[in-house]
Parts: C-alpha cells; sequence; structure tokens
C-alpha cells in the first residue's frame, strides 16, 4: 500500500483526532491534503469541525463533573484560566464562540467554562457552531495555500518522496511540540 493510499483511507480519520489534539497545524495540512486530491475537502472540513467539537465537549465534561480532579487542577492553575473565566463573565456567548481561534484558550477554556455555571445545551449549541465555523476556515486556508503554492511553484505531482517529508516534518514539529510543552511541566 502506498503512501498516498494510507493517506487517503486513514486521513480523515487522522484529521479528526488531529484537530481535537493539536488544533489548526492539523487542520490547515489537512486542506493542503485536500487540494493535492488525497480526500475531498467538504470532509476534511467535517472531520476538521467534528475532532475540535468533540474535544472541546469533552474538556468541557470534565470541567463540569470531575472539579477535583487534577487535570482541572492543573488547569486551574494557569494564568489562562483566570482570564478564560473573566472573559467568559464578560461576554459568555462571544468567549464560547471564541475561545477556539484565541491563542493559548483552546484546552483550558472548555475546562474553564465547564466549571461555570452556563447550561450545557447553551455550550453544545455555540461550540458546535463555532467548531464549523473554524474547521471550514482553517480547512479553506490550508486548501487554498496549497492552490496558491501550486500557481507558484507548477503542478505539484503527489508522490511518496515529498509525502514523506511532509509526514516527517509535521511529527518531528509535533514531537518537538510536545516534548517541550513536557519539558516546562516538570
Amino acid at each position: 500500500m502506498t503512501v498516498e493510499a494510507i493517506v487517503a483511507k486513514y486521513g480523515l480519520l487522522a484529521l479528526f483526532l488531529g484537530a481535537g489534539l493539536e488544533g489548526e497545524t492539523v487542520v490547515v495540512a489537512g486542506g493542503l491534503l485536500s487540494h493535492r486530491g488525497l480526500f475531498p475537502l467538504a470532509g476534511a472540513m467535517a472531520a476538521a469541525a467534528l475532532g475540535s467539537f468533540a474535544a472541546d465537549q469533552i474538556w468541557f465534561f470534565v470541567g463540569r463533573h470531575f472539579h477535583d480532579h487534577r487535570v482541572v487542577r492543573r488547569a486551574y492553575e494557569k494564568p489562562a484560566f483566570a482570564k478564560a473565566i473573566d472573559f467568559f463573565h464578560r461576554h459568555p456567548i462571544g468567549f464560547i464562540f471564541a475561545f477556539r481561534f484565541i491563542y493559548g484558550f483552546r484546552t483550558v477554556s472548555p475546562i474553564a467554562i465547564g466549571t461555570t455555571d452556563v447550561a450545557t445545551r447553551t455550550f453544545v449549541t455555540v461550540n458546535l457552531v463555532s467548531a464549523i465555523v473554524w474547521g471550514i476556515a482553517f480547512s479553506a486556508i490550508g486548501y487554498l495555500a496549497g492552490h496558491s503554492f501550486e500557481r507558484l511553484m507548477g503542478r505539484l505531482v503527489p508522490d511518496t518522496h515529498s509525502l514523506l517529508l511532509i509526514l516527517g516534518g509535521a511529527i518531528l514539529v509535533a514531537g518537538a511540540f510536545f516534548g517541550i510543552r513536557y519539558w516546562r511541566r516538570q
């Protein structure tokens, strides 16, 4: 099985998972791969939106039902937690919609919002709309970046070598990101 076939077969699942774990980088890469024809753009947008929505719902649930868990306590100790609560109290609906677009607030915000008295139905509704907008926007950015790059560099032929370089680079960046994050927590 070629790398292209693997990406075509499992790419949307990886995009779903990556949108919830890593975020924008994975979704933009999904848009680029859609441009390369490995899976449909609409599928990339849907996988990104659903992955982001699912992850935020899980974090909201954790904040709502596990106040004393170490994950919530650790999030509570971060400066972004207090800022998230402050922004939420000033503009509840606006903040629920916008937090995924604000750097540094992506994971801590749904936990923080879960500790408030906001109705679950309100969070689910606004979070769903925001996830759809976010998934469409960042997938489109990747798709358009692929289109622009192609216009600058000529038609790109999907080959195993370039896909492996892209995949290897993404793994290195993600590994460095999580390694630094782990090191800072220790």
